[in-house]
């Protein structure tokens, strides 16, 4: 019996290209030998993308559409998404084929190697600008730095997946998940692929500067305590170099009493706020946690058996345990 491969696509506003995406991805199935089901999850796009998608349904029955009540997310989307597949692997890929299909095969055969994990690793990335490349290499090394875990460099959130790893990531129950580290947290037995990065499609990127500052700061406050042990240093610098400091100007008779408390005032109150900023990113996502809420609601599914469409009804605790 031919293997069933599920394959997941985050969708927000993606009009300008999905029709492409979907004709692309099918025209690639088709020629394979294992069975495939599409997995679009809508996150709450404000054009016509969960139309198109919908209308080429109608068509095609190995495609699915996981429509978000409102916009909650590309990593929610992703973690949604995993929720629905049926698959013995999930394939998690972008829906703008900056991610291209062709790499599936080499995933797919790492796998049977006995592979639970395979990721991709970007060894060319068209279509982005020098601050994005940049910007992206400094997180990555950065976060190697301070995170407890070892998240291999240089890849996103394409990568395959078997049904065991799938399972226990239905088993976390984070509010703000950051998927890659989440994967490499589970652990198993994980290799990569190298690929090279196609240009989009169509339509402009999804992740500006402040998406992709707040999916840095997920990741980080996800994986490292160690913030929180620097600003502890911080708060204390202030005091041993303000006193070292005060000593010195009294004893050279550099500065007046006045010039020297205000500098060491203006000093020390940066300090205290560059703390606060940190406890209070940890803060915040505890208070996430505390509330409990769901992580997303979801307004439609089409495409799927009965039984998919009670999934968004139950909560996740309950699936995983039932």
């Amino acid at each position: 019996m031919a293997d069933t491969i599920s394959i997941v696509l985050p969708v927000f506003n993606e009009e300008a290209g999905i029709k492409t995406t979907i004709e692309t991805l099918e025209r690639y199935v088709s020629k394979q030998d294992e069975n495939y089901e599409l997995v679009f999850v809508d996150d709450g796009s404000k054009d016509e993308s969960a139309k198109i998608i919908k209308f080429e349904i109608e068509k095609n029955d190995n495609i699915k559409l996981v429509e978000f009540s409102r916009n909650f997310g590309h990593q929610l989307a992703i973690t949604a998404g995993l929720q629905y597949t049926k698959g013995d692997v999930v394939v998690v890929m972008d829906a703008d084929l900056q991610d291209p299909p062709e790499v599936i095969p080499r995933m797919i055969e790492k796998w049977h190697e006995g592979y639970d994990i395979v990721y991709g690793k970007r060894k060319q990335r068209d279509g982005e600008t020098f601050f994005k490349k940049f910007t992206s290499a400094m997180f990555y090394r950065t976060f190697k730095k301070l995170a407890t875990i070892d998240m291999p460099l240089d890849t996103g959130d394409f990568r395959l997946m078997n049904r065991k790893a799938v399972q226990q990531m239905q088993r976390l129950h984070e509010q703000d998940p950051f998927v890659r580290g989440q994967v490499t947290w589970i652990g198993f037995k994980q290799t990569s692929v190298e690929y090279h990065r196609h240009e989009r499609i169509a339509g402009e990127t999804k992740y500006p500067l402040s998406k992709m500052v707040k999916l840095a700061l997920d990741g980080i406050t996800s994986f490292s305590m160690k913030p929180l042990q620097l600003a502890n240093i911080f708060s204390a610098l202030p005091l041993v170099g303000g006193l070292v400091y005060l000593i010195y100007l009294i004893a050279t008779g550099g500065f007046t009493a006045t010039t020297v408390g205000i500098t060491l005032m203006i000093f020390s109150v940066g300090l205290v706020f560059l703390s606060m900023g940190i406890f209070g990113s940890y803060l915040g996502r505890v208070l996430d946690q505390v509330n409990d809420r769901p992580r997303f609601v979801v307004s439609e599914t089409v495409g799927f058996d009965q039984r998919a469409k009670t999934i968004h009804h139950l909560d996740t605790r309950q699936q995983v345990s039932n």
